[in-house]
């Protein structure tokens, strides 16, 4: 394996080159579709592409043995990068689908025959947290019986050389909401609504939230915006946005719940209309002991016992997690890989070491392998 991947080295680094020089919005995706739709072919790949979204399936393989899928996220930022706005692959997405093609490339490199169907699924939008959710109506994972995943982590989680065998992501919920009230003149404030007043107080109860202590959990207002140029006039009207996280998809529930008595209860005591519109969200993570296991002894194998971290717990969304919450039946983890990676995910100018991605394939090579070695013995 690791002559093998040594010659595909250099053919991974292109294409990471590529990707990353040619990044693409969620759901815009179309030239790298096309990219990775080409490889996907030329490597005999069973090929699926959708006419109403971007992203692409790679098939390959059949037999009794179970359907092990490996998915990589494949969109871009949008953020301005040294004074002009661009898209931006600030969050490793370019490195997630170089590690997911390389996979595919030293089995076929290593004249592998999978005993079962492998899958490479290339999703769409998940910084818009809906791409996994269009593949699962889309019956995407319906056939699959585990599922792994993967993450470029930062140096402060994991350095270089190490790697964690799953991602606890907490689950994220975005808000965007409207105050609607009367404006009053700034001498007769009787006579109509202040929303920025009412704003201020829906900080406040939002902070005065009381869950579950031992399980982390926050809810932020990160925009409010209200009144024009006149000083003299009370504005009525305001827009918001809400910011919810949480670790687990019971706490968010319960977040929701108290976020929308607040917004009812301050509309009744200051007689507006407040209004709610629940946009992207992620869910939190649900990892199934088996894969992880599974994810472990494969980084063991590739770095070494003393280089396996413990699961890592990140505050952060994923909509990978929606595979798992959507079809319980799947087996999944997701990949925790250290790339000495900074300042930070989403940090205009990221940067990590491309040799981590050697590691990256091996370990996922061997977990994809591992999964059917082991249940062919079972069998």
């Amino acid at each position: 394996m690791k002559e093998a991947l040594q010659k595909i080295k250099p053919q991974l680094f292109q294409i990471f080159d590529y990707l990353h020089e040619n990044p693409e919005l969620s759901w815009k995706e179309v030239n790298t579709t096309a990219f990775i739709t080409d490889i996907l072919e030329k490597h005999s790949c069973k090929v699926t592409t959708f006419t109403d979204c971007t992203g692409v399936i790679g098939e390959w393989g059949e037999g009794q043995a179970p359907t092990v899928a490996l998915r990589s996220d494949i969109d871009a930022l949008w953020q301005e990068v040294n004074g002009k706005f661009q898209a931006n692959h600030s969050c490793g997405h370019d490195a997630h689908m170089t590690i997911a093609l390389g996979v595919l490339l030293l089995l076929k490199e290593m004249n592998y025959k999978p005993p079962g169907k492998l899958k490479f699924i290339f999703q769409p939008a998940e910084e818009k947290g809906t791409g996994a959710l269009k593949f699962i109506e889309k019956g995407v994972v319906d056939d699959v019986d585990y599922l792994y995943g993967l993450h470029v982590r930062p140096i402060d989680e994991s350095k270089n050389g190490q790697a964690a065998p799953a991602i606890m992501h907490g689950a994220a919920q975005f808000v965007s909401g409207e105050i609607i009230g009367t404006d009053a003149h700034g001498a007769r404030p009787h006579q109509g609504n202040n929303a920025i007043e009412i704003g201020a107080s829906f900080i406040q109860l939002l902070n005065s939230i009381h869950l579950n202590p031992s399980i982390p959990y926050s809810a932020k207002m990160t925009r409010f915006i209200a009144g024009g140029e006149s000083s003299n006039i009370i504005p009525g009207k305001a827009l918001f946005s809400l910011d919810l996280r949480a670790q687990t998809n019971e706490i968010m529930e319960q977040l929701i719940a108290k976020v929308k008595k607040i917004a009812t209860t301050l509309a009744e005591l200051n007689h507006v209309d407040i209004r709610l519109e629940f946009g992207g969200n992620t869910a939190a993570a649900i990892v199934h002991d088996e894969a992880k296991e599974i994810m472990k002894e494969a980084i063991v194998d590739t770095l070494g016992p003393n280089h396996v971290q413990p699961a890592i717990i990140s505050t952060g969304g994923e909509d990978f997690h929606f595979y798992t919450l959507k079809r319980p039946h799947l087996k999944a983890t997701m990949l925790g890989l250290g790339c000495d990676l900074q300042p930070g995910l989403h940090h205009p100018n990221m940067k990590f070491d491309k040799d981590a991605m050697i590691n990256g394939v091996e370990i996922l090579t061997k977990a994809l392998m591992l999964t059917h070695k082991a249940k062919l013995k079972g069998e």
